[in-house]
């Protein structure tokens, strides 16, 4: 499939520009710089690799771990719910306007409908979350005995959460929940890829542009 039909600017272009800003700390304009030392005058772009990403995902150990993060969208709180197994493997990533029972239900149903039952899912105490749990549980995507709510399990999705933190410090807030999902899910995916990479393929250094070359491709 040809993904890049119709764009103004090649695909080696693309995908430099779109993977500097999903690996690096970058706001648009230091990518708009950094093109135009080269010769290169760009403005936007179109992202279009998540659904190439979910397409391709592997098995997950069966031990998860669920959390939110809070994102600031046009002056207000968004919440990005997250969700990585206990090798700190990126499983899914959803952003909501509201933290409550309804965002916290149809993100875990959804992960559990796409990736099965797990033997554990550790959560934090929230409430919505627990009642989300709880509906689950008695709809039989989820066993009982493998919830659990533990702030020590936790600390490996707050640890993992910083990567996207640290992303974001030096952008303003996003203008839109449609921008913010767009440039969130690249930078989710590409930190998904490279910390595969890194426990699979550790003597290999990482490329963002030959990762993003490789998901087109496969």
């Amino acid at each position: 499939m040809n993904h890049f039909k119709g764009r103004h600017f090649q695909k080696d272009i693309i995908l430099v520009a779109v993977g500097y800003y999903f690996r690096f700390s970058l706001s648009y304009r230091d990518i708009v710089e950094l093109l135009r030392d080269r010769g290169i005058t760009v403005h936007h772009y179109d992202p279009i690799f998540k659904a190439l990403w979910r397409r391709h995902q592997t098995a997950h150990a069966k031990s998860w771990r669920i959390d939110e993060t809070y994102i600031r969208v046009k002056g207000r709180w968004a919440y990005l719910y997250r969700a990585i197994d206990s090798n700190g493997l990126t499983m899914d990533f959803e952003l909501r306007k509201h933290r409550d029972y309804t965002a916290s239900y149809h993100f875990l149903k959804r992960l559990l409908t796409t990736n099965g039952r797990p033997d554990r899912l550790v959560t934090d105490q929230y409430r919505a979350t627990l009642k989300a749990v709880k509906h689950l549980i008695k709809q039989d995507y989820l066993s009982k005995s493998a919830h659990q709510c533990s702030k020590y399990r936790n600390n490996l999705i707050e640890q993992d959460h910083r990567f996207i933190k640290r992303h974001r410090v030096r952008s303003a807030s996003f203008q839109s929940i449609r921008t913010a999902s767009a440039t969130l899910s690249g930078v989710e995916i590409v930190h998904a890829i490279r910390k595969r990479t890194r426990r699979e393929l550790s003597l290999i250094v990482f490329s963002v542009v030959d990762e993003l070359e490789a998901l087109l491709a496969a």
